[in-house]
């Protein structure tokens, strides 16, 4: 039986603290995901739902964005821990009524923690806070539609912002940014601008895509993984049962992060009764502890290395790239001792890397937040590109790029557009629909906050999503969300964006399906389409019935949306509501790779986008080569008694929704307001392991205060800290970005440790 939301907030009044794990996963796991799901479902429906997960004729799995094996290969339970919690979640069998708004005022969710909020279940019908209310009350479908057309009809499109979530489908993802610039904008910011933005434009300009160029075959048949700035354990568990087949088939593995997590220790696969009541399979063949921001010199140096060792494809470089000669010229430039400075790292550490990739003839590098979220991002990443182009790792089995999405169909709905800059397609699409669409660059998420902050943006819309807690520098995202006149969430569950108000804003909450649920629409039951981390494109079909009646699917959302605000659109909202059939026809004609998308998502695999890096070595850049990049190297200075901290997620945890109060993995249990420092950087600074200290961040505008954390002793590099986000976010400075791609430096946040 599925047990009752918390009513009491507890905090960390409970927190205690033991030892980080050696291993991931196992049976531990099962026990966990499983308790997770039936806390939340019952038995009966956990057993009929998590079967469902993941499968050819069920539902993709609303968490990370790993691809799942061919058909055949799939298992019975094709689903990780984390992702039973996330199923679970969704599929809740909790509920937000009317009477739930009505007992609780606005003043008191407020004060509320992200983990209570929640916890409470499924939202079940529209909700309004109108200016001067204390409390959210009922509002039906077409009133809600009207009122978010009143507002927007009496602004400029370019004072709106229509922000999206990765969660969100195909099919709504590619109408949301339709009704936007139908209405007149491109300020389409999304939740890529705060991760993997900065992969985009790396790759972009060195091998002319923004996608990976890896399938999951290239995975399994890779000879050396490098898994950089990535925790697969927590954030990805199901990547580890593709390392462990990698490594049973002679892989060596290279582990580059600043913490040693449990995942990449070993992996005790729950599919296997060995990784069940054995000891599991060691993964990690060499872990470098680096120093936080040190990857692009490792990089450099690995390079440097494989250059003076002649340790080049000779014949991959001279056909099909750009730039080497500059690029060797400036790594033989490469000082050692600035490497060290910057990875924290030996020279023999450097080497065994360095002669790991010159031995292999097929190299994959994955990466994750650890490389994206620094001031040097994407020059970092550009560096990885160097590196495999040195070894012709682009364009053969085994080999390639591999940035790991974290959401589940992120990588999709900027496939389908959702992107603050117009696509090459936007013009065609407004040809076929005889609509002006808008040319000029749009905002990206840290424009969109200074344009609230400034009074410039004065409607903001989200599908999915939770803005106030995911954005950098909280306290000003949350004044700046509060000086819109609106602020719309699509959502399934109450999360602390909603709660973000000010007296005379309006306030619109609409409840929609999630993954999980049936869609019935006029022309009968529809399925969605998402897109994975390695461009598969697949569908996903809900088999539960909705939370409530009264709620609509994404794609009905969006289209009452623009048929209120644009009432003398000659787009057919109607006809894409009734069948989405007729949306995935207007994509076939619309992007590239989409022909014949229908017949190809009914197979039970889907299908998988063209990719011509991975195809056949052909490079859409302006010269039709890949690029060689040369970056400087400067480390970040960090002055005496400061620490270098990243935020990261708890194992209990997906992105900012909050499981539970546990990280099984580093011994945290009951509490998330945590920081993790190395034992000799606390008797440095005179701090006991157990005490409790305010975190301060420092900017040029002033500083920044996260009060009452818990110091952990652990092992992290020395001068480097970590603690979990979103509570740590408000140390984040808005204006402190990743050059070229804006990313906020969620991984890079000069601190100091205030005792309490």
């Amino acid at each position: 039986m599925a047990k009752k939301p918390p009513r009491d907030d507890v905090g960390d009044r409970n927190l205690t603290v033991r030892g980080p794990k050696a291993a991931a996963a196992g049976l531990p796991g099962v026990g966990h995901g499983l308790a997770a799901a039936v806390n939340q479902m019952g038995v009966r429906r956990t057993a009929l739902t998590l079967l469902k997960v993941n499968q050819a004729e069920g539902f993709d799995c609303p968490g990370c964005a790993w691809p799942e094996p061919a058909p055949k290969h799939r298992a019975t339970a094709e689903f990780c821990e984390n992702g039973a919690k996330a199923v679970a979640e969704e599929a809740t069998l909790r509920r937000i009524t009317p009477e739930f708004f009505a007992a609780h005022p606005i003043a008191e969710l407020v004060g509320r923690s992200d983990y209570w909020l929640g916890q409470q279940g499924r939202l079940t019908t529209p909700m309004v806070k109108h200016p001067g209310a204390t409390h959210f009350r009922p509002l039906g479908w077409e009133q809600s539609f009207a009122l978010a057309a009143e507002h927007l009809k009496a602004i400029e499109p370019d004072q709106a912002l229509f922000y999206t979530s990765g969660r969100t489908s195909n099919e709504a993802a590619f109408l949301y940014q339709l009704f936007a610039r139908a209405y007149g904008t491109n300020n389409l910011p999304d939740c890529s601008n705060m991760c993997h933005e900065s992969s985009g434009v790396a790759l972009g300009a060195t091998i002319g895509m923004g996608k990976g160029s890896v399938t999951l075959d290239d995975i399994h048949e890779a000879k050396l993984i490098a898994v950089v700035g990535q925790n697969p354990g927590t954030n990805h568990p199901r990547m580890l049962a593709a390392l462990e087949k990698a490594k049973q088939r002679g892989a060596k593995i290279i582990s580059i992060n600043p913490l040693p997590e449990a995942g990449m220790m070993r992996f005790k696969n729950p599919q296997k009764v060995s990784g069940l009541v054995g000891s599991g399979t060691a993964l990690a063949d060499l872990h470098l502890p680096i120093r936080v921001g040190g990857d692009l010199a490792l990089f450099q140096a690995i390079g440097a290395k494989l250059v003076a060792w002649g340790a080049v494809d000779e014949a991959f470089v001279t056909a099909y790239t750009s730039g080497f000669e500059a690029y060797a010229a400036a790594v033989r430039e490469v000082d050692a001792d600035l490497v060290a400075r910057a990875t924290g790292l030996s020279a023999d550490e450097i080497e065994a890397a360095a002669r790991l990739f010159a031995a292999s003839e097929a190299t994959v590098v994955c990466w994750a937040m650890g490389l994206t979220q620094g001031r040097d991002a994407v020059a970092t990443i550009r560096e990885v590109v160097n590196v495999q182009l040195l070894r012709g790792m682009i364009g053969k089995p085994g080999a390639g790029l591999c940035p790991v999405r974290g959401h589940s169909n992120v990588q999709g709905d900027r496939t389908m557009g959702i992107w603050h800059e117009p696509p090459t397609w936007l013009g065609k699409l407004g040809e076929r629909l005889g609509v002006a669409m808008p040319t000029g660059r749009g905002h990206d998420t840290v424009e969109a906050i200074r344009a609230m902050r400034d009074g410039h943006a004065k409607v903001f819309v989200a599908v999915g999503g939770n803005f106030a807690a995911a954005s950098p520098d909280t306290d000003v995202t949350e004044a700046a969300l509060r000086r819109c006149t609106l602020t719309v969430h699509v959502s399934t569950k109450l999360n602390r964006s909603h709660v973000v108000t000010a007296d005379e804003q309006t306030v619109l909450i609409m409840p929609t399906l999630g993954r999980t649920e049936r869609d019935t629409q006029a022309a009968g039951d529809q399925f969605v389409t998402v897109e994975d981390s390695m461009s598969n494109v697949h569908a996903s079909r809900g088999r539960l019935d909705p939370a409530s009646p009264m709620l609509l699917s994404e794609v009905a959302i969006v289209c009452g949306l623009a048929r209120a605000v644009l009432p003398e659109s000659t787009i057919p909202w109607e006809s894409y509501a009734r069948d989405y059939r007729a949306i995935r026809a207007l994509i076939e004609q619309t992007v590239p790779g989409f022909d014949g998308f229908e017949a190809k998502v009914g197979t039970p695999a889907g299908f998988t986008l063209p990719h011509p890096p991975r195809d056949s070595r052909s490079f859409p850049t302006p010269d039709g080569r890949a690029r060689f990049t040369v970056s400087p190297l400067e480390v970040l200075t960090v002055p005496p008694g400061r620490l270098l901290l990243q935020t990261l997620r708890s194992h209990d945890q997906y992105n900012t929704t909050i499981y539970g109060l546990d990280d099984r993995y580093r011994g945290v249990k009951a509490g998330r307001r945590v920081v993790f420092v190395n034992p000799d950087d606390l008797a440095e600074l005179g701090i006991a392991d157990g005490s409790t200290v305010d975190l301060i961040s420092e900017w040029a505008d002033g500083e920044r205060r996260a009060p009452s954390f818990r110091v952990i002793a652990y092992p992290t590099v020395r001068g480097c800290a970590a603690a979990y986000f979103p509570e740590a976010n408000v140390l984040v400075p808005l204006d402190s970005t990743a050059a070229g791609s804006n990313t906020p430096t969620s991984k890079q946040i000069i601190v100091r440790l205030r005792p309490v």
